[in-house]
């Protein structure tokens, strides 16, 4: 059969060659020429070893460039963070809740996979992220929390301890307990300003470090084959009445990745992450093309506009928190941004490991 014109036009619509009706927006795919292998996280991604020679930054970066997946590269990294008992805000000697008792929270993002899981209110377990990967890759489900997260540890084979205190932890604890409730029982509303006031002034002493107050590490990377993944794993609010779960479990809050635009996660309030969604808010301010510091700003300044309650505020009218987010897009570009300060974010590459300085709002 001859093929006029007309004929021709039909075949190829038929197969999909005309003009579609409508235009979709899509991610920039990055080719591997244009990516920067990199590992990014919070401060003490680059400062605890657990008594090795490497940071949860240099470990993971070094994982990822090999034969391993970046997702059990990074969780390896902070494993050294949640091990080490030196590190008062994650993991192992956390500061534990108003009962003494240390609980964590963990949740982790497989871009390419889009897969993800976390575990809150656990008890007994050092390295939470472990078992937040493990609902990840053995259930149908994202959040598993309390008694049966630890259940669920248990099934998987995860050792349980009965106390994840460290002598420091513990010290610490009947300090605060000391200053919080001399004389046992207070009426609710005092004993939490007293619980708070007791914080604050050991912050202020130095018996506890003022980042340690919200504790939490952070850790996001992109591989040389355009894959991210993050995780992010905390013992959470120092003192916290027990049973709270902050940002660090929740997807979109203290963590969210997208494997076509990049990866954020936050340390710091977790309350006003929470109401705003902060890192899902930066992922989609990368999707629509902001650069990674912008993309941050935008979501602090959310922040700021969403707080409103006179006990959050300053005497400038400013919130009286700090938080912080750490933001890599698939180029490999990163910032991290906070609040307040200019507070020290960890970045490893290809040639080595440092520290860059995160940009401030106020």
């Amino acid at each position: 059969m001859k093929l006029n014109r007309r004929r021709l036009l039909v075949a190829g619509a038929s197969i999909g060659l005309a003009k579609p009706s409508r235009s979709f927006a899509v991610p920039t795919i990055y080719a591997p020429s244009d990516l920067k292998p990199v590992v990014i996280a919070s401060g003490n991604g680059n400062q605890f070893k657990n008594g090795g020679t490497v940071t949860c930054v240099e470990k993971a970066f070094s994982l990822m460039t090999g034969q391993t997946d970046i997702l059990d590269a990074l969780i390896a990294g902070v494993n050294i963070v949640e091990l080490d008992p030196a590190e008062t805000s994650v993991g192992y000697g956390g500061m534990p809740n108003a009962d003494g008792i240390v609980q964590l929270d963990s949740c982790c993002m497989h871009g390419a996979k889009k897969r993800a899981g976390g575990v809150a209110c656990l008890e007994g377990v050092r390295t939470p992220s472990l078992v937040a990967k493990a609902v990840m890759d053995q259930t149908d489900h994202h959040l598993i929390v309390g008694k049966d997260a630890q259940k669920f540890a248990r099934t998987i084979g995860m050792t349980i301890e009965d106390d994840l205190n460290t002598p420091h932890s513990r010290q610490m604890y009947l300090e605060w307990k000391r200053r919080a409730d001399p004389e046992h029982y207070l009426d609710p509303a005092k004993r939490a300003q007293a619980g708070m006031a007791a914080t604050l002034q050991m912050a202020q002493e130095r018996l506890i470090d003022p980042h340690h107050m919200y504790g939490t590490i952070n850790c996001n990377g992109v591989n040389a084959k355009g894959e991210i993944a993050g995780v992010t794993t905390t013992s959470g609010l120092a003192f916290k009445i027990p049973g709270r779960v902050g940002d660090s479990p929740i997807l979109g809050a203290g963590l969210y990745v997208d494997g076509a635009v990049g990866a954020a996660g936050s340390t710091g309030r977790g309350e006003a992450n929470l109401y705003n969604l902060s890192s899902f808010l930066i992922v989609e301010n990368l999707r629509r093309g902001m650069r990674p510091k912008d993309a941050g700003m935008e979501a602090l300044k959310r922040i700021r506009a969403n707080t409103i309650e006179k006990r959050l505020l300053d005497k400038n009218g400013n919130p009286s928190f700090s938080l912080q987010f750490y933001i890599v897009n698939a180029k490999g570009e990163h910032a991290g941004v906070s609040m307040y300060g200019n507070p020290q974010y960890a970045v490893c590459t290809e040639k080595g490991s440092t520290f860059a300085t995160c940009d401030n709002l106020l």
